[in-house]
């Protein structure tokens, strides 16, 4: 088949957005950083629904975020360079390398995951709050998030899929796959559009038909079962990210999306087997308008 190159598109975008002096402020960073704020603003809609309190709101919102990062960022040198533990243990906290700030190169979902669930064990045992009331809320706001990150994996020429002769690859530029003219399944994308269509959905569901009585299980059995199925399957049409990974029949982000998928299929069967409401006890001081 002849690629079409009329419909391909030359990705030349400079990952870095502008200077601040001598420091790079890129566009995965400020498409992070979004995504978190709309996260928050769905939440914070969420929040009002149920009249809960504004300062549990920030509490929640903002452990979640600190929690996703470090998840991010201890994630990838676990599941894809545990050598970085001993032989450049400093560099995975500091992003200095050789006197110079390279940024937080490096973040894998798969670790923010774990890291969200262990926060919200936690939390929630803590403070006596239904573990999957705090899941689902979470739940429904989290995939915007992980669809700006994405998009922003895009702008870094980052994650790029396989080559391909489909008509609407993209021929990128930056990051060293390859000579001009090599085309790749934008698969950064694939993941993107899956991430915002599953966040669109669940908004719809809980604010027109649940209306804030969401089943323990329901939301966050749908997002983690179909963001992590979804995952599976556009693997297969990335280009290998860890040299160790060549050959492989399955790569890591497949074999760590499995167990995840599974356990979301399993709320949310539970959540239809045996459906119970539960509510968060804090309700003072109900969130402004």
């Amino acid at each position: 088949m002849l690629l079409n190159t009329l419909c391909t598109i030359t990705w030349k975008v400079n990952p870095v957005a502008f200077h601040l002096g001598s420091v790079e402020i890129r566009w995965y960073g400020i498409l992070l950083a979004t995504g978190f704020l709309l996260a928050y603003f769905t939440l914070q809609q969420i929040f009002k629904t149920e009249k809960l309190s504004q300062n549990l709101l920030d509490k929640i919102s903002i452990w979640t975020i600190v929690w996703t990062i470090i998840g991010l960022r201890l994630g990838h040198f676990l599941f894809y360079e545990p050598e970085q533990f001993i032989t450049n243990p400093l560099e995975i906290i500091l992003p200095i390398h050789d006197g110079k700030f390279v940024g937080y190169q490096g973040l894998a979902s798969h670790g923010a995951v774990i890291a969200i669930l262990g926060f919200i064990i936690y939390y929630t045992w803590k403070h006596k709050i239904n573990f999957l009331w705090l899941l689902d809320r979470l739940g429904i706001a989290i995939p915007v998030a992980a669809s700006f990150v994405r998009i922003g994996n895009l702008m870094n020429h980052e994650i790029v899929g396989s080559i391909t002769d489909v008509s609407w690859a993209f021929d990128f530029i930056y990051g060293g796959y390859g000579i001009a003219g090599t085309f790749r399944h934008p698969a950064q994308l694939y993941e993107s559009a899956v991430y915002m269509l599953v966040f669109l959905g669940l908004v719809i569901y809980y604010f027109k038909f649940a209306k804030g009585k969401v089943a323990a299980g329901r939301t966050s059995g749908i997002t983690m079962f179909v963001i992590f199925t979804a995952r599976f399957i556009i693997e297969f049409f990335k280009e290998v990210q860890v040299a160790s990974e060549v050959g492989h029949a399955l790569n890591n982000g497949q074999i760590l999306s499995i167990p995840i998928a599974l356990i979301g299929l399993g709320f949310l069967i539970y959540s239809f087997v045996k459906p119970s409401y539960p509510e968060c006890p804090y309700k003072e001081e109900p969130v402004k308008k």
